[in-house]
Formats: structure tokens, sequence, C-alpha cells
């Protein structure tokens, strides 16, 4: 009788006749596998206790074209074998004995399965109690039920972790337990360990399974401890309830200067509870709240805060449900504000119209913001011109996001415009706006004169080979651009020609990425040329996802080879079209530049 391979009993083997039907014994053995309750199985394998006495033969029957002389020798033979007097008492071994067995069998089957399948009565003595929990224990370190033995073993070696762990938190001033999964008792247990230390100033509990009970554990450790600086809690379901405990606790603590709870589950009361710890706490230099669920509620209580609190330096609130009136809010605590340098509100769909109340916020605020990230929040042209009237006059702003966001080429033009008279801003990101050539001609225009900025991010614009040309021309002999993104912007083999004269004459650029451009060999070529030209500056080449092949790459190698004062440390050639062939012709390169100039090259495949 075959075993199912779907079936979570596993019915191993029958037991065979014997020589008679009382003289067997059957037991069954049951292994529980598996290391959580999700995943465990119930196997059951019949085990069969034979009587001591000789077992009965099977008797077979054979049917063939051989007829008669082949059925009368192999029932001569089965019947001097069985000891059995004559034929009939044979057969009815060969039909009874089988079919009892099986019955027999499948009633055993049949209890244990009910045994273990059918619901506990809910009056039970304590003894049952104890034998269907015997073979389960509870472990902390993998938070499900195990075979005790397994369990054991488990549970000794999750306390060995946690005592490392309370080791490193008296030892090191930074300590790093993100995704160990301890969750709250492991927590509690630490707690001990970070309470009277003096020691720890950087702590990461991240992804571990904590909930607002775990933090509970905080309570009289946070206050006693006055050397740590750093605390994160991110993407652990602590939730409102977690951070009013937390909160509750930082009141009187007065080390804490930075507190990351992104992805923790808070939403308006959370941010409500935070908001009245800025009001109180003088410490607190950074909060990040990424990726949580406050709405506009969350923020009016937020931007409450800031008008009373004058130490907060970076405020995070990246991936939250801000919108229009959100930024409305914030825009006014901006203005009773003097220390706030950094906002962070990727993503909150603040719209145009949130935009241009963000932006009168930030043009009354008192104090100097340097960073401002406003990527993913619908902006538009309209948008974009209150955010270049912003650029006007500000004189602190030092890096810009605005990221995916719908500028267009009348949205480039207006912070272009800008940009020729702001002296600032060294970093600005204008990627995935659904710029053209147009568009990116303006901003190569206001770089002409402009020797601040040195990062620009225009990749994901379909600025084209047009685009490449305009901004290339300016770049070869202007600007102070050290970093230049322009990766998905359609650009080709004629782009990379545009890219690559200018690469002869630039002498600032270090970082260049050219991913996804559609290149080929030919650009791969194009390029390849420029590199065997003296550049100083280049270090960093990006060519993934170009499509280029071994042609390409024999290219590179050979340019690699020919420039003994090659300055390139990185080549990304992944996600092309490369043999082992091409491969080894890098890797050849690679070797000759280390050999004749001992500096290392690396080159991703």
């Amino acid at each position: 009788m075959a075993s199912s391979s779907t079936s979570s009993l596993n019915l191993h083997s029958l037991p065979k006749a014997s020589s008679g039907l009382g003289q067997w014994k059957s037991g069954f053995r049951y292994e529980l596998l598996g290391s959580s309750v999700s995943r465990n199985r119930l196997f059951v394998s019949p085990v069969v206790i034979h009587h001591r006495s000789p077992r009965l033969p099977a008797i077979k029957a054979a049917y063939n074209s051989d007829g008669g002389s082949k059925r009368s020798r192999v029932y001569k033979e089965s019947q001097a074998a069985s000891g059995f007097p004559n034929a009939k008492v044979q057969q009815i071994a060969s039909s009874v004995l089988p079919l009892g067995s099986f019955a027999v069998v499948t009633f055993v089957l049949w209890k244990v399965v009910g045994k273990f399948m059918s619901p506990k009565s809910p009056k039970t003595s304590a003894g049952e109690n104890n034998s269907s929990t015997q073979g389960v224990k509870w472990s902390i370190g993998a938070g499900t039920n195990l075979l005790q033995g397994f369990a054991a073993k488990v549970d000794r070696e999750a306390k060995q972790r946690l005592n490392e762990f309370a080791k490193e938190l008296r030892s090191f001033r930074s300590v790093d337990m993100s995704g160990c999964n301890f969750g709250d008792e492991g927590l509690f247990f630490l707690a001990e360990s970070l309470g009277y230390n003096q020691t720890v100033e950087e702590v990461s509990f991240s992804a571990n399974g904590i909930t607002a009970a775990g933090v509970k554990a905080f309570d009289g450790v946070l206050q006693s401890n006055i050397m740590l600086k750093i605390l994160n809690l991110s993407g652990n379901p602590i939730g409102d309830e977690g951070a009013k405990t937390l909160c509750a606790t930082l009141m009187e603590n007065s080390s804490i200067e930075i507190l990351q709870l992104n992805s923790t589950d808070i939403g308006d009361e959370g941010a409500k509870e935070i908001a009245e710890l800025l009001k109180r706490n003088s410490t607190l230099r950074i909060i990040e709240l990424n990726n949580n669920m406050i709405d506009y509620s969350g923020f009016t209580s937020l931007a409450g805060a800031l008008l009373e609190n004058n130490t907060i330096r970076n405020l995070h609130l990246n991936g939250n449900y801000g919108g229009a009136l959100g930024a409305n809010a914030l825009a006014k605590g901006l203005e009773g504000n003097k220390s706030l340098r950094e906002l962070h509100l990727h993503g909150n769909s603040i719209g145009d119209e949130g935009t241009r109340a963000l932006m009168a916020g930030l043009s009354s605020h008192k104090g100097k913001v340097a960073l401002l990230d406003l990527g993913n929040n619908s902006i538009s042209a309209k948008g974009a011109f209150y955010v270049a009237e912003y650029i006007k006059r500000s004189k602190s702003l030092v890096w810009l996001n605005l990221y995916m966001n719908d500028i267009g080429d009348e949205g480039a033009e207006k912070i272009a415009d800008s940009l020729k008279q702001n002296r600032s801003i060294a970093t600005i990101d204008l990627g995935g706006n659904n710029i053209h050539a147009e568009g990116v001609n303006a901003i190569a225009q206001a770089l002409k004169d402009n020797a601040i900025i040195t990062t620009l991010e225009v990749g994901y614009n379909p600025i084209g080979p047009d685009g490449a040309k305009a901004l290339s021309e300016i770049l070869k002999f202007h600007g102070n651009v050290k970093t230049l993104k322009l990766g998905w912007c359609q650009i080709a083999a004629k782009g990379a020609e545009h890219v690559a004269d200018m690469l002869r004459y630039n002498n600032t650029i270090s970082v260049l990425d050219l991913r996804a451009n559609g290149l080929r060999d030919e650009g791969a070529s194009c390029l390849a040329r420029s590199l065997k030209v003296v550049n100083e500056a280049l270090t960093s080449v990006d060519l993934g996802f170009n499509e280029i092949r071994d042609d390409g790459a024999f290219a590179i190698a050979q340019a690699l080879k020919a420039n003994e004062d090659v300055t390139v440390t990185s080549i990304n050639l992944g996600n092309n079209f490369i043999t082992k062939f091409g491969q080894s012709a890098l890797t050849d390169a690679r070797d000759h530049v280390l050999e004749m100039t001992e500096k290392e090259v690396e080159i991703f495949f």
C-alpha cells in the first residue's frame, strides 16, 4: 500500500500476515517535525511486532501465456513451502488474512488519528493537561512550539545570545541588535544591562518584534542612563500606545539626541504624544518618523511643537499622509521656529497648494534650513514656481530634492532661472520629472556661471541625445559638477558620443552614471576612446543595463591597458550581455593595470 506524498499521515508499511490472526500485535511511532507550529506535521508509522512462529509466505498466482504448466508449478512450490495440508486452507489464508490485517490496521490508524485530530474536552484533569503538552516547550528564541529536546537547545542558544548582547551593551559604545527578533521578553532582559550602563552611546533595537508592551521595559532605564545618545526602535510595531509609553519615559531623559521611530505603526495619536515630548524635552536634536500613518491631525500637533521647541534640528516625516493641509499646518509651525535645519517630506502628496504654503512658511522661518526633501509630492510646474521663488531668496539651502514629481520643461526652466541667482545649493535632484532636451538645456545654461553645484541628478528624464549634447557642451569647460547622474535618459549611442567628447576636456566630473541608456557596443566604444585620454578626475563609471556585449567589453579593456595614468577605480558593467570572453578580457586588463601602476580597478560584471 503506497504512502501518500500529500497526506500528513505517512503509512510506511502494513503488517504482513503471520501464522494466525491472534498472534500479532501492532504499535505505532509518532513524530512531530518542524520548528514552528504552522509547519508541524504528524507522521504515523506502523511498527509491527510479530510472533516468534515462522511467517506465512506470500502465495503468488502467476498468469501468462504458458497456461497450466506454470500455474501448476507455482502452486506446488507455494503449497510445499507453506505447510498447509491442502489448497483450500491456503486459498483462505491468501484472501482472508491480508484483508483482516488491513482492517485491523485501518481501525487502529483511525483511532490514533481521531485522538490527535478531535478537539480537547474543556473538562480535562491536570494529568491529562500535562500529557497533552508533553514534548512541547515555549522558547523566546524561536517564539514557537518545538519538540522538547530541540526547544531546550534553542532556548539555551537564545539565552546565550541574549547574554552576549547584554555583554555588548556593557562593553561597546555602539551596539547594533537589529533584526535579532528577540521580542518583548528579550528587551526586558536586555533593559537591565542598559539601565545603569555608562558605556554605550548608540544602540539599535530595530526590527525585533517589539510591541507597546515591550516599550515598558524602558521605564526607569532611560531615566538613569545618562550616556545613551542614539536610540533606534524602527521596524517595531509599537503603535500609538508604545509611542505614548516611550514619550512618558523620555520626558525625564537628558541624554538621547537622536530618536528613530521609522515604520513603527505610529498614527496621529502617537504624533500628538511626540509633539508633547518635543515641547518639554530640550535634548532631542533629530527625530525620525518616516513611513508611519501620520495624517493632517498629527502634522498639526507637530507644527504646534515646533513653535515651542528651539532645539530640534532634523525632522523626518517621509512616507506619511500629510497632504496639502498637513503642509499648511507645518508651515505655520516653521514660521515661529529658529532651530530646524533639515525637513524631510518625501512622499506626502502635498501637491502645488501644499508647496505654496510650505515655501511661504520657510521664507518666514527665522532659522537656516539647509536640506529640503520634497520628492514624490505630486508637484507640477506651478509648484516648481513656488520652489524657485524660495530658492532665489534662500542663502542657507545646500541640498534640494524634487525627485519623482512632474515639473516638466516649464518647471525645469523656472528652477534653472532661480539657480542663476542662488549661491548656496550644492546638490540638486531633478530626476524623474518628465524633463526633455529643452528643460535640460535651461539647466545646463544655469551651470555655465555656477560653480557651487557639485552634484546634479537628472536621471529618469527623457532628455535623449539632444539633451545629452546640450549638457555636455556646457560641462566641457564650465561648472563645477563632480557627480553627474544621467541614468535612464534615453541618450543612446549618439548621446554617449557627446558625453565621451565632454570627458576629454572636463576636469571636474568624478562620478558618472549612464545606466540604462541603450548605449550598446557603439556607445561603450566611444566612452572607451575617452578613457584612453589622460583624465585626472573620473574615478567611477556606471554602465549597467546598456545591452553591451563582448565587443564593447574588449574596447573598454584595451582602453584600460593603454592609459598608464588611468584614474578610474570602479567600472560597473552589470546586467549587460557580456560573455566569459569579454569578462576574461576585462579581468586581464584589471590585472595589467595593477601590475603596471599598482592601482586597483574594481570591475563589476
